[in-house]
């Protein structure tokens, strides 16, 4: 392997639904069914992950409303778990996702609204003290940089990534908002990240054009971590754990890449075959 290039987790959500006995809002197993989400995290560790995120992706406010849960105290919960089961054996990701709607005028959520929001989900999260803080599957980049104009004031890492819309060869990557790369990459630049990227978006062969971009245009460090490709009828995912592996390793051929893992549909089990592959090159 590179020395320097360091293992991400795969899917939380996917994953935690295979496991659990019933599919809710995930958030919601860090207190309904807790095992699972310790499980989960130290298979990762196990696999060769050197960075694994909390399970707090939506745990905000507005996906609280009506479920008798608060954010203080899923968040406290998720930091737990994740000390316990990783107990120093990678390191802490503080999993923070976009909110559910969209904001004005596409939407009905003021800047106001969601940097009471973020902050309340942020502030919440780092009196668990994780090792940085993981803005990921943002789609707006206005969104992200509320997130981000919180998230950067505490002194740790600050990883902050996109999901994407398509990919044009001539017009470049684009998210469903419209964010351009380059609108990404200056947009993020004031709140010094420590790495940008993409997760989740599509399979490991349609985001590797993506990635390349973000290389081209980016002197920041970058993360990949893509879907196990689209769903299939029987559950899985239309590409296996080895497949996965050949395809994501490819962006190993990119300097700049320096953080890798997989997002919706990819297990432990992908992330040991990503790193055995990239032992081997």
């Amino acid at each position: 392997m590179r020395n320097d290039i360091t293992l991400m987790d795969g899917g939380q959500g996917t994953t935690l639904w295979k496991k659990a006995k019933e599919q809710v809002a995930v958030w919601r197993y860090n207190i309904e069914d807790p095992d699972i989400v310790f499980e989960m995290m130290r298979e990762y560790a196990d696999a060769g992950s050197q960075i694994v995120s909390t399970n707090t992706f939506s745990a905000n406010g507005p996906s609280m409303e009506g479920t008798g849960h608060n954010v203080e105290e899923i968040m406290a919960a998720g930091l737990e778990i994740a000390h316990s089961a990783l107990d120093g054996r990678a390191k802490i990701a503080l999993d923070v996702g976009p909110l559910t709607g969209l904001l004005k005028p596409f939407g009905t959520i003021s800047d106001e609204e969601a940097h009471e929001i973020f902050e309340e989900q942020i502030s919440a999260g780092m009196k668990g003290k994780p090792d940085l803080i993981l803005l990921e599957t943002f789609l707006d980049l206005k969104m992200m940089q509320i997130a981000a104009s919180i998230a950067s004031k505490y002194d740790i890492p600050l990883f902050c990534s996109m999901t994407f819309a398509k990919y044009s060869p001539k017009k470049g990557a684009r998210t469903m908002m419209g964010n351009s790369i380059q609108d990404i990459i200056d947009g993020l630049r004031e709140y010094e990240p420590a790495a940008i990227g993409l997760n989740c978006s599509m399979g490991p062969e349609e985001t590797l054009p993506i990635i390349a971009e973000f290389s081209e245009k980016s002197d920041i460090p970058l993360l990949y971590k893509p879907n196990a490709g689209k769903p299939t009828l029987e559950g899985g995912t239309e590409i296996d754990f080895t497949l996965f592996a050949n395809a994501v390793s490819k962006a190993a051929e990119l300097e700049n890449v320096k953080y890798m893992g997989g997002c919706c549909g990819s297990t432990p089990r992908y992330i040991g075959a990503l790193k055995e592959k990239l032992n081997r090159e």
